[in-house]
């Protein structure tokens, strides 16, 4: 079995790391975890790319990302699962969804935020829309 879990570094994110850990047992064998963190692109502004450079944005991308996965990573150690980083830019939901078809995953799992029904209404949720866009199987932690 091969599970996509989606992390952002929150609280409820790392529900779904707990969530993983507690249940892998359950399986045959320990599923393939692919670690999956997504940054939202930097707003291109004009002449940009004369004061920062291409490099420099992928630093920034890197740094943020690892940032990001670093509890994720030390609760998955500590237990001995075994997990690929990803780090990608772009739309959050739909590249998670993207991975987690390129990859064959058989299972998403993530954490909620936890809004309140008319804040999500308004504001809508990257697990929201993954699970209405999605073709691979959701799991929400919350």
């Amino acid at each position: 079995m091969r599970i996509l879990l989606a992390v952002d570094g929150s609280k409820p994110s790392l529900k779904a790391v707990k969530c993983l850990i507690e249940h892998a047992g359950w399986y045959r064998e320990y599923p393939a975890v692919d670690l999956v963190f997504v940054h939202l692109p930097v707003p291109k502004l004009p002449r940009m790319n004369m004061v920062v450079a291409a490099s420099q944005v992928r630093r920034y991308y890197d740094r943020e990302g690892k940032a990001a996965l670093s509890k994720a990573r030390k609760l998955l150690d500590a237990k001995g699962v075994q997990y690929a980083v990803h780090i990608f830019v772009g739309p959050i939901a739909q590249s998670i969804v993207r991975h987690a078809r390129i990859a064959r995953c058989d299972l998403i799992m993530m954490g909620t935020r936890g809004m309140t029904a008319t804040s999500n209404l308004l504001f809508g949720s990257t697990a929201n829309k993954v699970v209405h866009i999605s073709p691979v199987p959701v799991l929400l932690a919350k």
